[in-house]
């Protein structure tokens, strides 16, 4: 099986004195289910598992009584067996199907704290936007997102080559063989991607063309979603941004342009369609920011932001990166304008708990791909796809905003200078740590 750095956080949300219901959220295919199962088997005595799409029967039993009591006493009936308090993980799937079975994990906190209840779904994002007795304070959240660089290391029986990674220091000098053979790994994942059954299927395997057919089959399921999902006059708009967005992302601005969609396209029209895809976890928001001053939520400008695929691998198949790539040495990186070195850090950061995503940029003369907050201070960070080791708007940043650290992430090995550090891009999530 795929080790998901998630369970230990499942495992700490068990143990926790603060616990309540948790909202399990994550893109579909990411692998919530598997995860829950695993750590329902694993963790506890028993499991009661119940998915509302798979048995909409299951929804009429939260339509009358919310009381936990009483819906233990119906869902153990269904089940045939029965849900003992402090032993069993009940796990609703596809929670977002059933406004009743969402109320209800406020009751559990408030009357029954002693069940184990997790709600998941692949699109809960998107309906708790809109969830007007959404139980505010009675519940714990966590987010899964797709493998990260690190899992995919594990995955590939290269744990401690990721031990040694997460032992780094800012000071630290890799091995040439250490640092190639990282590119190497980086390489297959920005064709692979994290999406749990793509990585199997490398792990494997080692066939890139069915890792490829997978994620064709995945693209195809969320394009299923638009229509399934969404309101019918929104899921043509989520469809045609959906379709616009890798050849945005491989422009040299990756600024989002409504008239990319269509010449008189406006905000109004489609700011609900991208609220729609940002919410189910296919895309993630990086905004400009008015100015770069903490907090960076305070200074976003919402309308000014780029789309980034929730999955690298998945941008990859909508590309339609050839093979030949992953087998050259710096090709892969430096093709469509650095779309999917961009997208690979944006999904780290995400992967690393990073809330929001924020760039800075001025008057088309200088841009900072990525600020990241620290405890004090900004870190701005460019991102570059090749080896090259200019940073004219990083200094332009520090010279305007006098901040005492810049950083890029680059094929460059690691390497600090004073105010200036270069990161492998293998290294980007661990930006704050190695700068604390």
């Amino acid at each position: 099986m795929l080790q998901r750095d998630a369970l230990n956080q499942l495992v700490g949300w068990k143990d926790s004195s603060r616990r309540k219901p948790l909202i399990f959220q994550g893109a579909r295919q990411v692998g919530k289910t598997y995860l829950l199962k695993h750590f329902g088997k694993t963790h506890f005595k028993s499991m009661a598992y119940f998915n509302f799409e798979r048995t909409p029967a299951l929804i009429d039993l939260f339509k009358k009584d919310v009381n936990p009591q009483k819906l233990i006493e119906k869902l153990s009936i269904h089940q045939e067996s029965k849900i003992k308090e402090n032993e069993t993980l009940i796990v609703f799937d596809e929670i977002q199907l059933s406004d009743g079975a969402l109320t209800s994990l406020k009751y559990f906190r408030e009357d029954a704290p002693g069940y184990f209840v997790v709600g998941a779904g692949s699109l809960l994002g998107v309906k708790l936007r809109h969830q007007r007795s959404f139980p505010v304070g009675k519940v714990n959240f966590l987010n899964l997102h797709p493998l990260s660089f690190s899992e995919f290391l594990s995955a590939m029986g290269k744990s401690e080559l990721r031990g040694y990674v997460s032992a780094l220091k800012a000071s630290d000098s890799i091995p040439a063989s250490f640092h190639d053979e990282l590119l190497d790994w980086l390489r297959k994942y920005l064709i692979i991607g994290g999406m749990p059954e793509a990585v199997a299927e490398y792990q494997n395997t080692r066939d890139f063309e069915k890792v490829r057919d997978i994620h064709h089959e995945i693209v195809k399921s969320y394009e299923n979603d638009f229509l399934k999902y969404s309101l019918p006059e929104q899921a043509l708009k989520v469809s045609s941004v959906w379709e616009v967005l890798p050849a945005m992302l491989a422009r040299e601005n990756k600024k989002f342009t409504y008239s990319q969609i269509r010449k008189s396209a406006r905000a109004r029209e489609f700011e609900v369609a991208i609220q729609w895809l940002s919410d189910a976890g296919l895309v993630h928001k990086c905004y400009q920011v008015t100015a770069p001053k903490l907090p960076l939520e305070g200074y976003k400008d919402p309308d000014s932001f780029k789309l980034y695929f929730g999955d690298v691998g998945l941008l990859s198949a909508k590309l339609n990166v050839s093979q030949r790539y992953i087998l050259e040495n710096s090709a892969l990186f430096q093709e469509f304008k650095g779309a999917l070195a961009e997208n690979f850090v944006a999904q780290e950061l995400k992967g690393a708990g990073a809330c929001d995503l924020f760039y800075w940029q001025s008057q088309n003369q200088a841009e900072v791909d990525y600020l990241i907050s620290g405890d004090e201070h900004i870190i701005p960070l460019e991102v570059k796809s090749g080896t090259t080791r200019g940073i004219k708007s990083l200094r332009e940043y520090q010279r305007r905003f006098r901040c005492p650290l810049v950083a890029r992430a680059s094929l460059n090995s690691l390497r600090q200078d004073d105010d200036f550090i270069n990161l492998p891009l293998y290294l980007v999530s661990r930006i704050k740590s190695l700068l604390h």
